[in-house]
This record gives structure tokens, C-alpha cells and sequence, in this order.
């Protein structure tokens, strides 16, 4: 089939025609598929249904430190887990703070920390007149969430192949003393699966913002989410880089098990500098006597070292490399060469990045919801949920069965076409 934009009114319309009888087939099906979040699926939380025999009523609950992991104590982690952690994070276990199961909780936490009491010593955000955040877009909805919730105005920054604009960031950073922060996801970033280069990651080590309390909220989410055993990418690890750089407190690196173990029951992590972990432990005393050490104990357990994590992660890619084969397989048999819309292929992550014509996103999203698909709403990749372009979606592979999945990629394109086609034919 030629481009969309190659045919004429006459053949558009024609297609248009047998699309719609395809559709309303589809519709009398009364399917509920759900492609919204990116939710392991049942057989990947099944792989870690072995870590609650790790733990039973006649164990050894006391950890290497020689607390009883049933008690008070250990603030910032027992050491199994912050060696576990911090090799995970590719850093020394003296730059680690276990928390609890989430890292979004940790990133809300150190912003509403930031707002009340400042970032070492420094002026609270709340009392200042202007805070500012750049957000590289497409981004993750739940960080726009967390700034927009405290108020903290968000500045577009675009991604390129190589990460985000450096040369946009380095500008506003510099000029602009109310920047208080960026959001990253610097390794099969969601939804785009892209990953810094190395020159991205040195220039952010190099910043010299105009802001003294600025930090770098660097959300490591995907490190060891490969998609393939032998075509992985390589991200240079961001503490070492401030430290050559001279910028060693510029950084606040959080990591978590959600996707490894059980995303409602996992273990996160915070990695930063010796001053900013002082920081973060002068006011965790007062909010906590300590997480859940039996958490802890129990993935350090599980997982031993970080073989097993290894292991245990390509049994995840296993499960999820065909879905996501799958839906690009249907992308391009079906959209390919037709110029209605661009993906890039992940290596890793969750998410798969599609881009329709320039406001068709909206309309692509609730027609595939007509015939029974739920998707990630349009614009939620972007602050406030407006995409300026309305055109990025982001699909979720991974919580559908492969049969809904197959079943979820027809409809998908199938919307994709027919939304295309009035677009053009508006033209």
C-alpha cells in the first residue's frame, strides 16, 4: 500500500470505508483489553512467588549486622539488602539508603523535603517565589505528577536519540537560579527506551547550574531491564562521573526491585553523595525508626547477589521480548512505509513509543477505546497531560496475554489508519 498522504481523496475514502467495516466487526466482539500501564503480567510476578518460602515461622530472622530483622532499628538498611541495592545501582554500599517498597515514594518524599526544609541547609522551595523543574518529553507521567502536585512550574525539554537536549539544559541551568531540578530516566527511558549516551551523561556531571541546591533526580528504574541477553545498552554510571566532574552532590540516584520482585512489595534505594545522604538521614529519624527489614532480608535472601538478579531478570525478558516482538511485528507489517506514524524499537524497559500525525493522539486513543482497548491517555507522557504536538502514545506490552496482545495491536493500527485518514481528508 502506498502513503496515506499519496493517495487521493477518491482512494481515501474508499479505504476509509472498508476500515470501518473492519472496525465495527471488531466492536461486536465487546472486548475489554487493557494496554494502559506497564504492569508485569501474573507469569512474571510468579517468578518471585518463591521469595515468601524465604521466610518462614522456624527462620533465622537476625540479619549480618546481628539485629533481629523483626524489630525496631537500622535506618538507612540492613547491609544484604544495601550491598544487593547498591550493586544494582552500580555504586559503594556507603553511598546507599534503603526504603521502603517504592522509589516513587522516595522521589515524593525528597521533593517534599526539598519544599519544606531545603536542600542542605539551603532556603525551603516553598519560600521561595518561583521553583522550576525540566521534564524531558515524551517523560513519565507520575514525576510530572509529584511536581505538579507541589506546585513546581515544569519546563518542556525534548529528548534526541542521545538523551535530552543537553544543549537546552545546559542553558536554562545556568541562566536561570529558580531550576531547581531535572527528571530522568537515563536508561530505556519510559515511554522512548532510550538510553544517555556517554557524552549526555558527562555534560549533566559538568553542570553549572546558577542554583547551589539544583539536583539531578536521576530514576534508574530500568537499569537491568534488558530486552535481549546480547544487545544490551551500557549507561556510565552518574555518581562517578560528578565526583571526576568536581559536582559530587549534584545527583540523587533512586532505584527499586518493583519490577524485578513484586512491583507492591519491593525494596528502593536512594544513591547519592556523603553530604546529601547526612541530609536525607537528618530527617528520616524523625519519620521512621526504620523500613521493613524482613522485606529487606527476605530479597537479599531470594536473590543472593547479583547473579541471581541477573538470572532471575531474563527469565522477565523471556516473558516479555515476544510481546514486545509481537506488537512491533503488527506495527510494521501494518503501518509500515504508509508515513501515519513512528516507533523506536526498545532494547529494554517497559514501553514502546509510537508518534501519529500531529493532532491524531486524542482521537487515536478513544477510537481504540470504542472497540475495547484501554491505553495510557494521550498527553499523560507530557507536564500537565498536553503533548503540544498530540501525537505521542505510549503502548504497554507487558500485563496483556499474548492473544490479548495480538488482539490489542489490530485495533491499535486499525484506529491509527482510520483516525489518519480524516486527517487528511480534513486537509
Amino acid at each position: 500500500m502506498k502513503p496515506f498522504n499519496q493517495m487521493n481523496k477518491e482512494e481515501l475514502q474508499s479505504l476509509k470505508l472498508e476500515l470501518e467495516e473492519k472496525f465495527a466487526k471488531v466492536q461486536a466482539q465487546n472486548l475489554h483489553l487493557d494496554m494502559s500501564r506497564g504492569k508485569p503480567a501474573k507469569a512474571q510476578l510468579d517468578l518471585a512467588n518463591g521469595m515468601m518460602d524465604v521466610l518462614g515461622s522456624d527462620s533465622d530472622m537476625v540479619c549480618e549486622d546481628g539485629v533481629d530483622c523483626r524489630n525496631y532499628g537500622v535506618l538507612d538498611g540492613i547491609a544484604e539488602a544495601k550491598k544487593l541495592l547498591a550493586d544494582m545501582s552500580e555504586v559503594d554500599v556507603d553511598e546507599v539508603i534503603i526504603y521502603g517498597n517504592s522509589s516513587l515514594n522516595v522521589m515524593f518524599d525528597t521533593v517534599s523535603r526539598c519544599m519544606t526544609h531545603g536542600v542542605l541547609g539551603g532556603t525551603p522551595w516553598c519560600k521561595l517565589d518561583k521553583v522550576k523543574f525540566l521534564c524531558p518529553v515524551p517523560g513519565y507521567d507520575r514525576h510530572f505528577g509529584i511536581t505538579e502536585y507541589f506546585g513546581i512550574e515544569m519546563i518542556n525539554i525534548p529528548m534526541l536519540p542521545t538523551g535530552p537536549d543537553m544543549d537546552m539544559v545546559e542553558k536554562l541551568v545556568a541562566e536561570d537560579a529558580s531550576i531547581k531540578g531535572i527528571w530522568c530516566v537515563p536508561k530505556y527511558s519510559n515511554p522512548q527506551g532510550i538510553t544517555y549516551s556517554d557524552e549526555t551523561v558527562r555534560r549533566f556531571a559538568h553542570l553549572k547550574p546558577a542554583a547551589k541546591d539544583f539536583r539531578i533526580f536521576w530514576d534508574n528504574a530500568y537499569s537491568i531491564h534488558h530486552l535481549y541477553d546480547d544487545d544490551q545498552d551500557f549507561l556510565l554510571e552518574i555518581l562517578d562521573e560528578c565526583e571526576k566532574a568536581g559536582n559530587p552532590d549534584l545527583v540523587y540516584k533512586f532505584i527499586s526491585t518493583s519490577k524485578v520482585s513484586f512491583p507492591g512489595s519491593g525494596v528502593a534505594a536512594v544513591a547519592t553523595s556523603k553530604n546529601n545522604m547526612a541530609d536525607f538521614k537528618r530527617h528520616m529519624k524523625f519519620q521512621t525508626i526504620g523500613h521493613d527489614k524482613l522485606n529487606q532480608l527476605r530479597h537479599a535472601r531470594f536473590f543472593k547477589d547479583m547473579d541471581g538478579m541477573h538470572e532471575h531478570m531474563r527469565k522477565h525478558a523471556d516473558i516479555l521480548r515476544p510481546k514486545f516482538e509481537a506488537v512491533l511485528e503488527v506495527l510494521e507489517k501494518e503501518l509500515g512505509g504508509l508515513e501515519i506514524g513512528s516507533w523506536i524499537k526498545p532494547k529494554g524497559g517497559y514501553f514502546i513509543s509510537f508518534d501519529a500525525l500531529e493532532g491524531c493522539a486524542k482521537k487515536i486513543v478513544a477510537k481504540a477505546k470504542e472497540a475495547g482497548v484501554v491505553m495510557t491517555g494521550a498527553g499523560a507522557t507530557f507536564p500537565y497531560g498536553k503533548d503540544p504536538k498530540d501525537s505521542n502514545i505510549r503502548i504497554a506490552p507487558s500485563f496483556p496475554t499474548p492473544e490479548e496482545l495480538a488482539a490489542a495491536a489490530d485495533i491499535f493500527v486499525l484506529s491509527v489508519k482510520l483516525v489518519s485518514i480524516d486527517k487528511l481528508l480534513e486537509q
